[in-house]
């Protein structure tokens, strides 16, 4: 079923407001703004199956999704819009993107955003039902407002496809649109996944690198007891949330890969007969410990002995090299 309604039957000064009752019944309540005085507007929705897919043609615009819109709400969408002609704004959760012929993004009527067309253009979009894309899609909310340009191989599918339906759907009887439905859905959805996969990649690496500095940054500083949280994160230019976001991927926090840290470096020097000459505490303070009852409970805990045990039971099977009474 193709449902066509414009602007064409009313006086100009009426337009845009016959206008926004147009796309608010088409798709879903929202306001419109034009300074265009010969504004001119249409829409032609067809039935795809559980989806819909709707040419719009319009002058230049402006298009705003309100919470206090949102509140109102009934019925809620990923709408996918793919351009045609002319350059269409998107913005959504702080991105902004354009979409030109060829292109397409989507946005998600759950959540503000605004669209803007400077000049007159024509998209077809590709409503789907947000349940319905929750199921097939997953948590899409990082590509919001995201171009999916033609130089990816499965984004220039996806939108040639949809675009090519477009052109047939109102020869297409139920059987055939709910079958094409179903492909078209796909089509999209692999392009999602693989713009998703390449953002987890993106994201991946780039915590690796902040991740390697941070850790290059505490090696350097173990001696130093004034090595803090705050004081790292000052230095690296990140805020101390950050930083123990990073290291929880590894089951750790700043202060405890700080303490395993010296710990560590602690004990390669008890066990080592070069710091034999050492006292226990003397290597403690060497590494940042301000605090001797504080390390030797910390030490048993760890390696299971204190620290005058561990250093025996490695370097009393040297004698030649030997240990210095001092302790």
């Amino acid at each position: 079923m193709t449902v066509r309604l414009d602007t064409a039957s009313v006086p100009a000064p009426r337009r845009l407001g016959l206008w926004q009752d147009i796309v608010c019944d088409v798709f879903v309540q929202l306001d419109c703004k034009s300074d265009q005085e010969d504004f001119q507007g249409a829409v032609t929705q067809s039935t795809l199956g559980s989806l819909s897919l709707t040419r719009v043609e319009a002058s230049r615009q402006r298009v705003f999704r309100t919470r206090s819109r949102i509140s109102r709400a009934k019925e809620n969408y990923l709408l996918f819009a793919f351009g045609a002609q002319g350059v269409g704004g998107v913005v959504q959760d702080g991105r902004e993107t354009l979409i030109r012929p060829g292109e397409f993004a989507f946005y998600d009527t759950t959540r503000p955003y605004e669209l803007s067309f400077d000049g007159s253009f024509t998209q077809q979009i590709l409503q789907v039902p947000r349940d319905l894309a929750l199921k097939r899609f997953g948590s899409v909310d990082q590509l919001a407002a995201t171009t999916f340009g033609r130089n990816g191989p499965l984004q220039r599918l996806a939108a040639d496809f949809v675009l090519s339906i477009s052109q047939i759907i109102e020869t297409l009887d139920d059987a055939a649109a709910d079958r094409l439905s179903v492909q078209a859905l796909e089509m999209v959805a692999l392009a999602l996944d693989h713009e998703c996969r390449g953002l987890a990649t993106i994201k991946s690496t780039h915590r690796s690198v902040l991740l390697t500095r941070l850790k290059a940054y505490i090696q350097a500083r173990l001696n130093d007891p004034e090595l803090s949280l705050d004081r790292a994160g000052s230095a690296l230019g990140m805020s101390p949330r950050y930083i123990n976001a990073l290291l929880e991927a590894e089951q750790q926090s700043f202060g405890r890969y700080v303490l395993a840290q010296r710990l560590d470096r602690c004990r390669c020097d008890l066990a080592d007969p070069v710091h034999g000459h050492k006292q226990i505490a003397e290597i403690a303070y060497n590494w940042g410990f301000n605090d001797l009852s504080h390390f030797s409970r910390a030490f048993r805990f760890k390696f299971g002995m204190a620290p005058r045990e561990y250093r025996a039971s490695r370097l009393c099977s040297n004698p030649k090299r030997g240990i210095s009474k001092k302790r």
